[in-house]
């Protein structure tokens, strides 16, 4: 597993002739069996002026370089302040953010360090359809792998997916579920399916809202019992979800739908934006790793909207969503 802690500050203030500023340290590191295999720093400062002043540029990159100094002087300030002009440039603009300062990722010491790095590789995929009675979905495969002088010593896979319906239809529900159980058969079988399907109802749980983000499916992460085992397991959580979802779409892409569902679509799609930027583990890592911000948030709708103390119509098709918000034994409730 992997572990990250880090502090950020920004000030914006009010006197435009006070210059913007941020700052930000952290630390990540990734653990197995309780032991630490890679670790890294990152973090740095900047500033953005409005009315840039000459000395407080100059005293601003004099006391960056100064700092600098018992940790490889004029080189490394030179490194940094390069990396920072580089990471808070805006392409479009052409400009930087600001006059720079200092930042630094994946900092772990010599390159002989007993430690090693952290490699990562995946592929999500998210879905906002237009027709409020395609649900939204996110899928997601992933692999860890942490290295110390050139050989693997921790290992684990990740991944799931969920389903998040404006106007649910039971038979699309038991059909998501259905699939899920059916692709854990050969890897543990109800146990499987049963230990990750409560994994993704508390993973994607707002507990500010006190609902599940949707119905839920599969999640799991930090497997790693046997690499060919669950390797196959993620290709099969890969190719099963195309089996949950397509059909859903074939039964529901041409439903007929008006500005009523549409605004309804739109207002629980804030949820959605809710949860990813409050809990989701891997915007977080994005954005406070440094990564590119339209990449990390491109699981974002294109469209949303909120409003404050929204309630639905009691008996109508907008209210009956709230009842698919709580964890459910969704194929038990099929049998009885």
């Amino acid at each position: 597993s992997w572990r990250a802690v880090g502090v950020s500050l920004v000030f914006h203030p009010r006197n435009p002739f006070v210059p913007t500023t941020h700052a930000n340290v952290r630390h990540f590191r990734a653990e197995r069996d309780g032991e630490t295999v890679a670790w890294w720093f990152g973090g740095g400062f900047d500033l953005t002026p409005f009315y840039p002043f000459l000395d407080d540029v100059l005293h601003w990159h004099r006391t960056a370089r100064a700092l600098c100094e018992p940790f490889g002087g004029q080189a490394r300030y030179d490194a940094h302040k390069r990396w920072c002009d580089e990471h808070f440039f805006l392409k479009h603009r052409d400009e930087t953010r600001g006059v720079g300062g200092l930042f630094f990722d994946d900092l772990h010491g010599d390159f002989d360090a007993d430690f090693g790095y952290l490699r990562a590789v995946g592929v999500s995929l998210v879905f906002h359809p237009r027709n409020p009675y395609l649900p939204t979905t996110h899928a997601n495969v992933r692999h860890f792998r942490a290295e110390r002088g050139g050989e693997t010593v921790a290992w684990w896979f990740g991944g799931g997916f969920d389903l998040t319906p404006f106007y649910p239809f039971d038979e699309d529900v038991r059909h998501w579920h259905r699939t899920a159980r059916d692709l854990c058969e050969p890897f543990g079988g109800a146990q499987r399916y049963a230990a990750h399907k409560r994994w993704c109802d508390e993973y994607f749980f707002l507990r500010h809202r006190n609902e599940t983000r949707g119905i839920g499916g599969l999640f799991f992460d930090d497997l790693h019992d046997d690499f060919e085992r669950d390797f196959a397991y993620l290709r099969a959580v890969g190719d099963g979800f195309l089996d949950a979802y397509l059909p859903i779409v074939e039964r529901r892409k041409d439903t007929p739908h008006g500005e009523r569902e549409r605004e309804f679509q739109l207002y629980r799609r804030g949820r959605y934006v809710e949860f990813n930027l409050v809990y989701d583990r891997g915007t977080l890592f994005g954005l406070q790793s440094g990564g590119r911000a339209e990449s990390i948030l491109m699981s974002l709708p294109p469209r949303v909207r909120w409003e404050y103390g929204f309630q639905p119509e009691a008996g109508s098709a907008e209210a009956r969503l709230t009842d698919y918000l709580r964890p459910r034994d969704w194929l038990g409730e099929e049998a009885v």
